[in-house]
């Protein structure tokens, strides 16, 4: 009994001594890192802008094509595809089309085919009137039509065809857009509400609408076609395009989605 109790001893004691023989590194473990983990990679990527139209999709192979995006508050900051080239003297003339902007003043493009109307080559993308007194044109009872309506809007770009009513309130924009009481419906400055969701969403895309595009405004008075010159989101409290204008043009108002403090105005001047 008593060698058997030396014999359990002794290997005990072996069994510690080799224990305390093993090398430092084979109590440890290592926990593998992810394959591939890249860090530091952007979680999201801005596209470049370039002058031909984004064609070059992320690649800009020249800093000639480059757009510093239009200041904050600017009547382009909104729009899509404009700014002022990064080195404007080195742009070459084929590449300023559509979009692109000479200061913050668009860019006017020719009109789609089949249109009516033609557009400035002057490059400034706005058509000034010789007069400078604000015109304006009252609502009279001779300018409604027979369904109440005051004209019919039309935006070829975003498949948009609306009526036009009088007032701003719940009932006319139950029906169609709203023109602002108070102000022109022909002559000079006309404002015009829509609602961009719900039961009509009729201004859900004007926020998208790009320099040039065509708007058209049919009256009894006639037919006015209008190219757009400015995206713009401004403050809820900022009736300042409401006010009447010297040049021919129209401006539209709707919601900023999730942001009540704010409108997107679209502002489009007569193509001549």
């Amino acid at each position: 009994m008593k060698k058997l109790k030396n014999l359990i001893s002794a290997a005990l004691c072996l069994c510690t001594m080799c224990a305390l023989a093993l090398p430092a590194s084979a109590l440890s473990y290592d926990i593998a890192a992810p394959g591939d983990p890249e860090y530091g990679k952007p979680t999201s990527f801005e596209p470049v802008v370039t002058a031909d139209g984004g064609a070059m999709k992320n690649e800009d192979v020249s800093k000639n094509a480059a757009l510093i995006p239009p200041g904050f508050g600017t009547p382009t900051s909104n729009m899509l595809n404009t700014g002022e080239y990064l080195t404007p003297n080195l742009v070459p003339s084929q590449m300023a089309g559509a979009g692109q902007v000479n200061g913050n003043v668009a860019v006017v493009v020719p009109p789609a085919s089949g249109s009516t109307g033609s557009y400035p080559t002057t490059g400034t993308g706005v058509s000034t009137s010789p007069s400078t007194a604000p015109g304006f044109t009252e609502v009279t009872s001779d300018l409604y039509y027979s369904d109440g309506s005051l004209g019919t809007l039309k935006i070829p770009s975003i498949g948009l065809t609306v009526k036009v009513f009088e007032g701003t309130g719940s009932a006319p924009l139950l029906k169609g857009a709203g023109h602002f009481e108070g102000t022109s419906i022909w002559a000079g400055n006309v404002p015009v509400a829509g609602h961009n969701r719900g039961v009509r969403n009729d201004f859900g895309r004007i926020h998208t609408l790009l320099p040039g595009a065509v708007i058209t405004f049919t009256t009894k008075l006639g037919t006015r076609t209008y190219a757009v010159t400015g995206v713009a989101k401004v403050s809820v409290n900022d009736v300042s395009g409401l006010e009447p204008t010297a040049v021919n043009m129209i401006s539209l108002y709707t919601c900023v989605n999730d942001q009540p403090a704010y409108r997107w105005c679209v502002t489009a001047v007569e193509a001549v």
